[in-house]
């Protein structure tokens, strides 16, 4: 089998590859476990003092999860009580945790394609944290396009970035760019691709105790080329505020039917693309997720996970995606009108006692 995580160690500092670039650096289980079992190790050993992961290629951090393997697995019968699946997002989500809580330094490079599972293994971490984006970044997190959620932990960093952003961006799954990550707090610094082999000299080299003083040091010589006042969140960020405040899925639709403006009009018409069923269930947790650790917010996002597998929208969306590639999936149900409230709050439903949630470990 090949490996797709590569590692090594220099000056102190743990880097770790991903090396799949044909997938977009696409998690596997045989990942998520390689990912897990470095980090325990170099958790607790001394000559390890910070974590540095970045990608191979440049089109791509982490395009997300292996969504492919979601469907071959969860097409299987009976849908959603397939070992592997189970365990991919039970390991997957654990390993969340696992750097979110991670006690040394953790630097994220991401460049090209950051999304889904790619934002959990860079957003993850509050004090240990440093995300890096450049000019080439692409950010999001997609997931009702396939008729998923913002999982891994979506709960939680996206109710942490300015205002409704946060519930904008997960709603209509949009891409972002590196200004507009520094704007919302989705990244920290940025440096350009053509410095990216000045900073691994760096990292190889420095003698700051902290790598991350060194990059943020090093990345204030760019500061000057993002202007985020200019980015695109921050030109819309008021009616993004207004209208993403609503309290269900069909107050927003209907704020964004009412706005006359181009931009509301361009996300309603992205809107119209993605799951209906779950714009709303990603509405409702987010709102539920509001005020929530991160061990809550990634036990909900299990449970919900369940569901969906058992609904089949996510099925459904995969195939129309990267099966049969028509790009006509067909939404159960079919348009926001038809979303019943009775029906969101099934995705929420506890599927196991809470001594025996996969994630009860978790604190």
């Amino acid at each position: 089998m090949q490996n797709f995580v590569q590692t090594t160690v220099q000056n102190h500092i743990a880097i770790i590859t991903l090396d799949r670039p044909k997938a977009l650096n696409s998690l596997s289980l045989a990942m998520v476990r390689e990912l897990t079992a470095c980090l325990r190790n170099w958790r607790d050993d001394p000559s390890v003092r910070a974590i540095f992961i970045h990608s191979s290629s440049d089109k791509a951090f982490c395009a997300g999860g292996d969504i492919r393997f979601f469907y071959d697995v969860g097409t299987q019968t009976p849908k959603a009580d397939s070992a592997l699946l189970e365990d991919f997002f039970t390991e997957e989500y654990a390993l969340n945790h696992l750097i979110h809580f991670y006690p040394k330094p953790y630097v994220a490079l991401m460049n090209g394609v950051v999304m889904g599972g790619g934002m959990g293994i860079a957003q993850s971490g509050v004090s240990s944290r440093l995300r890096i984006v450049t000019e080439r970044t692409k950010m999001a997190m997609p997931e009702v396009n396939i008729g998923l959620f913002p999982d891994v932990g979506g709960g939680y960093f996206l109710n942490r970035t300015l205002g409704e952003i946060g519930t904008y961006l997960g709603l209509t799954g949009e891409i972002i760019t590196a200004a507009d990550a520094l704007y919302a707090n989705l990244a920290d610094v940025y440096i350009p691709t053509s410095e990216i082999p000045a900073l691994m000299n760096l990292i190889a080299l420095t003698e700051e105790a902290d790598v991350r003083v060194a990059i943020r040091n090093f990345a204030e010589t760019y500061k000057a080329q993002i202007a985020l006042n200019d980015c695109t969140l921050a030109k819309h960020r008021e009616e993004i505020d207004r209208v993403f405040a609503g309290a269900d899925i069909h107050q927003i639709v209907a704020r964004l039917d009412q706005s006359k403006t181009e931009f509301a009009q361009a996300t309603r018409a992205t809107m119209d693309k993605r799951s209906p069923l779950l714009m709303a269930v990603t509405l409702e947790q987010l709102r539920r997720c509001h005020s929530l650790s991160v061990a809550d917010c990634l036990r909900i996002e299990r449970t919900m996970v369940r569901h969906c597998f058992k609904h089949g929208e996510v099925l459904e969306g995969v195939r129309a995606l990267v099966v049969d590639k028509d790009n006509t999936p067909r939404w159960s149900p079919a348009s926001v009108a038809e979303v019943d409230a009775d029906l969101v709050q099934t995705f929420f439903a506890e599927v196991w006692p809470a001594y025996a949630h996969p994630l009860a470990h978790l604190n």
